[in-house]
């Protein structure tokens, strides 16, 4: 049997940075990592979409002076960014109790960030924090 095999270069990124992390917790706040935020276009605002049928939301880039518009803020010292997102959680009924990771987070071909929320599970990191305590499960 013939073998094609394809060298994968390699980088200076460390691997938990090099694909999509996005997370949002109960107050609506969504982290995107550096990663998400470039492979978008380093967008300065979103457009905060939501399809109810299918329980994802979407993150369309655009610019802080367009009507509706959610802009973007320094999270972190590793280069994520974060929009503060209560208002969706209001407007579409969403209840999240624990920080949610999104691991199958994607970009579609119009270049809006898909996260659904019936995949979504509770992150590692609100799992293990030590404020959770005994209450880890």
């Amino acid at each position: 049997m013939r073998r094609i095999w394809k060298e994968i270069p390699r980088d200076n990124k460390r691997p938990q940075w090099a694909g999509l992390y996005v997370t949002m917790n109960r107050m609506g706040t969504i982290v995107l990592n550096r990663t998400a935020h470039e492979r978008l276009g380093a967008p300065e605002a979103f457009h905060l979409l939501f399809d109810a049928a299918n329980n994802v939301i979407g993150l369309k880039p655009t610019v802080p002076s367009m009507k509706n518009a959610y802009t973007v803020m320094v999270s972190g010292k590793h280069g994520g960014r974060k929009i503060a997102a209560y208002r969706l959680m209001t407007e579409c009924a969403l209840h999240i109790d624990e920080t949610h990771e999104f691991a199958d987070a994607e970009i579609d071909p119009d270049g809006i960030l898909l996260l659904n929320l019936r995949t979504a599970k509770i992150s590692n990191r609100a799992l293990n924090h030590p404020k959770r305590g005994s209450h880890a499960t």
